[in-house]
């Protein structure tokens, strides 16, 4: 254990900051910046799009008997449940889980940028939804949920025209 002085201190913080670190920051700055500029890009909206698509599954059989006797005796048709969303490939699950967290690491660096009020809590679920490992029966759920913490955080940054 070390115990310094106050003037020790103070010498050693004092020239820890050099004009090359200075510049290194007002890079990152300008960086963050361009970064904020360019926007959202056309490939993240249309996995978003892809997600959010119905992806109906197969159709419940319908009992031709069962429709006839109905209408023979004036009653409506039976009212279907909507069909099953159908599962996501593997591939196309890893694909669009590669997809969110490049934009949710973008995100991270443009929204200090593009907000009045930084959105903690919301920037919070998306890191916690970039480290979660869904089940594998579980991906089309867990990327809508993905999905639509990234809707939540694009809908803060407002819209850029």
């Amino acid at each position: 254990m070390w115990a310094t002085d106050d003037v020790t201190t103070a010498r050693l913080s004092a020239g820890s900051v050099t004009t090359h670190d200075e510049d290194k920051r007002r890079v990152a700055f300008l960086l963050g910046r361009s970064l904020a500029a360019e926007g959202i890009s056309d490939d993240l909206i249309a996995t978003l799009e892809e997600v959010f698509s119905d992806r109906p599954g197969p159709a419940a059989p319908r009992t031709p008997w069962l429709d006839e006797l109905l209408v023979r005796f004036g009653f409506p048709l039976r009212r279907q449940p909507p069909p099953p969303a159908a599962p996501l490939s593997d591939q196309d699950a890893a694909r669009i889980t590669d997809r969110f967290r490049r934009a949710t690491q973008q995100l991270m660096h443009v929204v200090p940028h593009r907000v009045q009020m930084l959105p903690t809590e919301e920037l919070r679920l998306l890191i916690a939804l970039r480290d979660e490992k869904p089940a594998p029966g579980e991906a089309l759920s867990y990327l809508r949920r993905y999905a639509l913490a990234i809707l939540a955080v694009l809908d803060l940054m407002g819209d850029d025209e």
